[in-house]
């Protein structure tokens, strides 16, 4: 599991984030499928998500997220040089989601590259940028996170259609030599060979599983349970230790939200109170790419998330996959 300690010349300097304004609530899937709002509640904590529009893709959420962003902080996205999109349901495979989004924001010659890492995939975003701003190939690095998985979820399964929703966040990253914010960093994969969570593309199969013909999303809930509740608690643990910290020095503990009762279990074995775990569960549901930047924005508006408060980045998922980032929340 690499650990890094991190002194680096990135930092966040700006933050937006969108949601559709359509809302689906449990009972609207309660006339879907069988299930009910209690039953929804009581095993994801989820009581609403947000559904974009037909018509409106992963691309015009991470544009509006991009815009409120330079609205709320006075940026001239024309000077970002470098906009990383991070994705599990691209407009096409190619061209890529980032050169979309970076033409529509006029970042002329931009690098714009997508991140295809599922609900780490934010995280990882954050990494790839500050490591291109440390290189000194870039100065400004916007980093996106954006799903329209209403696209990808089979409203005749109730085991995932009841998860799922729409939405983006965006970071800017900028070059700064007299402050840096991040303090260390994890990255991990173990690899799904066994096709746990997957949405087919090309292939027919994985390992031995056949895949799925129509595209729809899959997952074993089961198995990624067990598989976070191990190893999500070690790698807190481990981010920790390298800085000879406990966990109450986190201030603010933000995981994918992925299931309100996963994120009380992981949290619990950290050792870090829900009272100090920022989601977007709850009137989100799992946003995948999107949800650790939506929990920032709600945590930024209801006053929690101050400047110097120590936060802990945790994003975890398909593939098996983990990013993690230490940082104290700088002054935006």
């Amino acid at each position: 599991m690499p650990i890094t300690r991190l002194h680096t010349k990135a930092r966040i300097t700006a933050f937006g984030s969108f949601v559709p304004e359509r809302r689906l609530t449990n009972d609207d899937l309660a006339a879907m499928v069988d299930t009910n709002d209690e039953w929804i509640v009581t095993r994801t904590g989820m009581k609403e998500r947000r559904i974009a529009d037909p018509g409106v893709y992963a691309s015009d959420l991470a544009v509006k997220a991009a815009n409120d962003l330079a609205e709320r902080h006075g940026i001239d996205l024309r000077q970002v040089d470098a906009v990383l999109v991070a994705t599990s349901t691209p407009d096409a495979f190619f061209p890529n989601t980032a050169a979309l989004v970076q033409a529509r924001l006029g970042m002329r010659d931009a690098l714009a590259l997508d991140i295809s890492n599922a609900c780490a995939g934010f995280v990882s975003g954050l990494q790839v940028g500050i490591g291109l701003i440390e290189a000194g190939m870039h100065q400004r690095v916007l980093v996106i996170g954006t799903e329209v998985l209403s696209r990808t979820v089979d409203y005749t399964d109730r085991s995932t259609c009841i998860l799922f929703g729409d939405g983006a966040g965006a970071m800017l990253l900028e070059a700064d030599e007299r402050r840096d914010s991040f303090m260390a960093s994890l990255s991990a994969t173990t690899g799904d060979t066994e096709a746990v969570l997957y949405r087919r593309a090309t292939a027919d199969r994985i390992g031995e599983v056949e895949l799925r013909e129509d595209g729809k999303l899959v997952q074993n809930g089961r198995v990624l349970y067990k598989w976070a509740l191990q190893q999500i608690p070690v790698g807190v643990g481990n981010i920790l230790s390298l800085l000879q910290m406990n966990a109450d020095a986190v201030d603010w503990f933000i995981p994918h939200s992925a299931n309100l009762r996963m994120i009380e279990a992981i949290s619990e074995r950290s050792g870090i109170p829900m009272e100090r775990t920022l989601t977007s569960v709850t009137y989100y549901g799992n946003t995948s790419a999107a949800s650790i930047p939506l929990a920032i924005s709600l945590a930024l508006a209801e006053g929690k998330l101050k400047p110097g408060d120590m936060t802990l980045l945790y994003g975890f998922g398909g593939g098996f996959s983990q990013a993690a980032l230490l940082l104290r929340w700088p002054e935006l």
